[in-house]
């Protein structure tokens, strides 16, 4: 891919998966060249000046109020970095911290911070030579933006901190050096410009955003396998139940459904059975899944207006001359949509696991138990459905919304935060456990597909199936399933079950 370019807006989703998980490079447009420029030549005569302004020539949070020579200003942005570099935890994810990165990047762009275009353009050097500073998980409240991570972040762009660079952990200053970067000496503003904003949950939020969109295909080709398997009818699917209920997410899950079961030999073979409808997991899965889809849809659009947002204090506006202090840095917007998004991606492991039930349960599947035919002696998936109900549960643990706590910090100056970072954090983990629950459905279904019918399921289904097989033997016996499962879990993430699906029957929606 083409090196992309940041500026002032359009920057996607798509893009920050490229950067982040595809390593393509990243540089400034001329006009966001010009922005930071700009910006910066007020900062300049304003620190001449001897103005006073928040964090460039004063301390910070409740020490707003004493005043910073201009001799010190070069300590005091160096010092917003050590003391604000207070992290704990297990270390942020190398695509995150890329995507964090990339999204300091993209808010400087902006030109309202005052930081030196030389900064930016280190930055962008260190970012593009693979350099990943190492940023420890917990810290931050989410409001002053991600202090603490970001200060982490930034430690390496002056030679302290720590950074991975080609799987080895270096010293910020050893790191710079395989590259050949100098070190920098910051100026007024920098510092406080480097940190003050929402780069951390947005960076964890988007991505997770990202993989939760993938799960909402996914999530319907499983329970159409689940639904054939499980001598569903597709009649639930038809447009018409949906128009009359005319949510977005539920018409297109019901629409995929639909697409995935065409031309299904066992969904024809049972057209006339005694059942009169099918439980709620099945009947109601295009409902279900797309209150999730909508709701993910939600966090998406704030993720996409943060990820263009300028997110400082104080914000300089260089077209008026002029600097404003406010509050943009504060992440509840963000907050509010991931906790929003961990329900959302929770419901789906939810459902998914109710279809798992049925599937190894012999008094609701009709099917041997467990899924092997020689059970006693084997096990089959009754233990996989164990993993699925544990990490449902820890989920359900998960959703506790983080947007609604709020402890005040810096002796009570900064009285409302977000806890946003945690929202995202949490989002992120549910995704991940919920990937693990769909796989362990796709995992059930595929072995019911060869334990009951001979019987030609959907185009659709068929082709998952052949995908599942092809990487997945047949549980003749048991085997150690946590391989199967991981090994069902890429096959989600890399996208090749839908991509075979969709080769099958069109682009789902």
């Amino acid at each position: 891919m083409k090196k992309i370019l940041l500026g002032n807006n359009g920057f996607t989703l798509e893009n920050l998966v490229a950067i982040s998980r595809h390593k393509t490079a990243i540089g400034l447009t001329e006009n966001a060249r010009k922005r930071i420029r700009k910006a910066r030549e007020l900062v300049d005569s304003w620190v001449r000046e001897g103005k006073t302004i928040y964090g460039i020539t004063t301390g910070f949070g409740a020490l707003s109020n004493v005043a910073i020579s201009r001799k010190d200003t070069r300590l005091l942005q160096e010092n917003i970095l050590k003391s604000h570099a207070a992290g704990t935890g297990n270390n942020l994810p190398e695509d995150v911290v890329r995507a964090m990165m990339a999204l300091r990047i993209k808010d400087l762009a902006k030109g309202h911070s005052g930081i030196r275009l030389e900064t930016v353009d280190t930055l962008i050097d260190v970012l593009n030579s693979d350099i990943i500073p190492v940023v420890p998980e917990k810290g931050s409240v989410g409001a002053s933006g991600d202090l603490v991570p970001l200060a982490h972040m930034a430690l390496v762009l002056i030679g302290l901190g720590e950074a991975c660079y080609k799987q080895k952990k270096l010293s910020g200053a050893d790191a710079l050096k395989k590259k050949g970067i100098s070190p920098l000496t910051l100026d007024a503003a920098e510092g406080l410009a480097l940190i003050n904003g929402t780069q951390a949950m947005t960076a964890v939020g988007a991505l997770a955003v990202n993989d939760a969109r993938n799960l909402l295909k996914t999530i319907d080709i499983s329970a159409a396998m689940s639904l054939e398997v499980l001598m569903g009818s597709n009649t639930e699917f038809d447009p018409r139940i949906h128009k009359v209920r005319p949510y977005p997410g539920q018409a297109a899950s019901a629409d995929n459904m639909r697409r995935i079961t065409d031309g299904s030999g066992i969904i024809s073979s049972h057209k006339d059975c005694k059942r009169v409808q099918d439980a709620y997991t099945l009947r109601c899965s295009p409902q279900v899944h797309g209150a999730s889809r909508d709701a993910t849809a939600y966090a998406e659009n704030v993720i996409s207006i943060e990820m263009n947002a300028a997110t400082n204090n104080p914000l300089i506006f260089s077209e008026s001359d002029t600097f404003l202090l406010g509050g943009n840095f504060h992440g509840q917007p963000v907050a509010l949509a991931m906790d929003f998004l961990c329900m959302a991606v929770a419901e789906l492991a939810n459902i998914s696991e109710r279809r798992v039930e049925r599937l190894v349960n012999p008094l609701l599947s009709g099917l041997p138990a467990f899924l092997t035919s020689d059970g006693g002696l084997n096990s089959g998936f009754m233990i996989a459905q164990y993993t699925a109900a544990a990490l449902v549960s820890e989920n359900k643990v998960l959703c506790h919304p983080a947007c609604v706590d709020s402890i005040p910090t810096s002796a009570n100056k900064e009285d409302h935060v977000s806890m946003g970072t945690i929202s995202a954090r949490k989002a992120a983990e549910i995704v991940k456990n919920a990937e693990h629950v769909i796989a362990i459905e796709l995992l059930c279904a595929a072995q019911g597909i060869d334990l009951f019918t001979n019987a030609k399921p959907g185009k659709g289904v068929q082709a998952a199936y052949q995908t599942i097989r092809k990487h997945i033997p047949y549980l003749d016996k048991d085997r150690i399933l946590s391989t199967d499962i991981q090994c069902m879990v890429q096959l989600i993430k890399n996208g090749e079950v839908l991509k075979s699906v969709e080769e099958a029957v069109g682009e789902l929606r």
